[in-house]
């Protein structure tokens, strides 16, 4: 009998030790909540989803205070909250980051199809610009060609023009008229040659008539162009 009683109360003193284990024995999911709390933090979600944070947070912090209550089991309950809103923040925030990263992504590669676009459209006008720039190089280096030729060609007239030793007057010519002509000079102000070389026929250099065969002076200086120049300035026919 006082076998059976000493192992009663053996039993019973092992029951009250393991109760009195079992209510000082830490939170089980304090340093859970803490990792998940510190993550999320980590991850930005203070900045994306403030309220829920903060709600996340409240729960976190009322398990803490229940824990220095040694309010263990209710501290618990309250640190499993803060996990499960936790884990639930940390799939929002993934979520978000993705998409926030995808959009970046696509903001990326359009800039970068806008900058291939203006690069390929500045390569084309360059080169639209150099092929207009070579096309008027070669159109006036042309222009030059046929002008230089037209030159030529006009000079080579003009002295084979020159070569005629004498001119016949026709009806309404004039000495200055006659003078201008590209085969004569090609100068109205040098008639006082035409007169001076004529002076046995032209009395008057003011009339000459139709049929007359003037001279044609050459191998002329300067100086009697000059004051062939001169002459016809102070005295001008009209």
């Amino acid at each position: 009998m006082r076998l059976v009683r000493a192992w009663c109360y053996l039993i019973l003193l092992a029951l009250l030790a393991s109760l009195c284990a079992c209510a000082t024995q830490p939170p089980r999911y304090h340093s859970e909540a803490l990792a998940v709390l510190d993550r999320i933090k980590r991850e930005g979600a203070a900045g994306l989803y403030p309220a829920e944070m903060k709600s996340t947070s409240e729960a976190f912090d009322r398990g803490e205070a229940l824990l220095l209550d040694e309010e263990y089991r209710e501290a618990d309950r309250f640190f499993l909250l803060a996990i499960q809103k936790g884990i639930l923040l940390e799939r929002e925030v993934g979520g978000e980051l993705a998409r926030r990263e995808a959009e970046q992504r696509r903001a990326d590669e359009q800039k970068k199809a806008e900058l291939l676009k203006r690069a390929r459209e500045e390569e084309e006008r360059l080169a639209k610009a150099r092929a207009e720039a070579e096309a008027k190089a070669e159109a006036e280096a042309l222009a030059r060609k046929e002008a230089a030729e037209a030159e030529r060609r006009k000079a080579k007239s003009v002295r084979e023009r020159v070569l005629v030793s004498s001119y016949t007057v026709r009806r309404g010519e004039s000495l200055p008229l006659i003078a201008a002509q590209a085969e004569v000079y090609g100068d109205r102000n040098l008639w006082p040659l035409l007169y001076r070389a004529n002076r046995d026929q032209i009395s008057d250099p003011r009339h000459i008539w139709p049929g007359q065969v003037l001279r044609i002076p050459r191998n002329l200086g300067r100086d009697d162009i000059y004051e062939a120049r001169r002459f016809a300035q102070e005295k001008p026919l009209h």
